[in-house]
């Protein structure tokens, strides 16, 4: 299980905010602040999902999780400008406004967390089932608790933001099919953004269910078809190396 460090975890939190504040301004920046800091204690430790072979499935794997969606939202879009998609009828602080909301329900409501703990040990080690979703909540998917959510902060979204945020998930959401499986011209999706957003969204969770499969830090992992580069020992290190394995480096 990867494991954040108190330091990490700050860390995050702080890249968050900071987000925040160089993206937003005026009313609408002020009303998400005070929404972040309302959730702060609990949306820090919060993991992205329950389920160890998931994706995130760790105290602060939530926050970790909303940073990386941002950074391949504004990936994916330069991905798609630069080869002549349409991107000219959404603007980046409505990407990223719905890439950071996208999940937001996960934070659960505004006095209860979505993810409790297991309590069941068997299943938490049997089946890597390290939380559960809290019995005590009444049920929306996340988008829709996420919407509700900002509702109650008084913070306003673009028809592009309430899209992209209840579409992230594609059709992984069986409620999404109405708005992306369409044989109908009038019925399709106006926007390239949405289909930005949920391409970033597959690609953060896989990268982050990698890293849980291989168990490995951001510094230590390589993905698959790469190669790690070559450490360059001194003598003195190298020394220590043969010492300690037997074998030259």
């Amino acid at each position: 299980m990867i494991e954040l460090t108190p330091e990490q975890l700050q860390s995050n939190w702080d890249k968050l905010i900071e987000l925040i504040v160089d993206t937003f301004d005026g009313e609408r920046e002020e009303k998400l602040l005070e929404m972040y800091n309302h959730f702060e204690d609990r949306m820090m430790l919060a993991p992205a999902s329950g389920q160890e072979h998931f994706h995130n499935c760790f105290p602060g794997g939530y926050v970790e999780h909303i940073l990386n969606i941002v950074k391949f939202s504004k990936l994916f879009h330069e991905i798609w400008a630069s080869n002549g998609a349409y991107v000219d009828d959404y603007t980046i602080e409505e990407l990223i406004f719905a890439a950071l909301h996208h999940d937001l329900g996960k934070a659960g409501t505004l006095t209860e967390d979505h993810y409790i703990p297991n309590p069941s040990e068997w299943h938490r080690k049997n089946q890597g089932k390290i939380y559960t979703i809290n019995p005590d909540l009444k049920f929306m998917t996340p988008p829709d608790r996420g919407i509700w959510i900002l509702n109650q902060f008084g913070i306003k979204m673009t028809e592009n933001e309430y899209i992209g945020i209840k579409l992230t998930d594609g059709m992984y959401d069986e409620g999404n099919i109405q708005y992306l499986k369409s044989y109908a011209p009038e019925k399709k999706l106006k926007s390239n953004m949405q289909h930005i957003l949920h391409q970033a969204d597959m690609t953060t969770t896989r990268i982050e269910y990698e890293k849980w499969e291989h168990n490995d830090s951001d510094e230590d992992y390589t993905l698959p078809g790469t190669t790690k580069p070559k450490v360059e020992l001194n003598d003195s290190q190298t020394k220590v190396f043969q010492e300690l394995f037997g074998s030259k480096v």
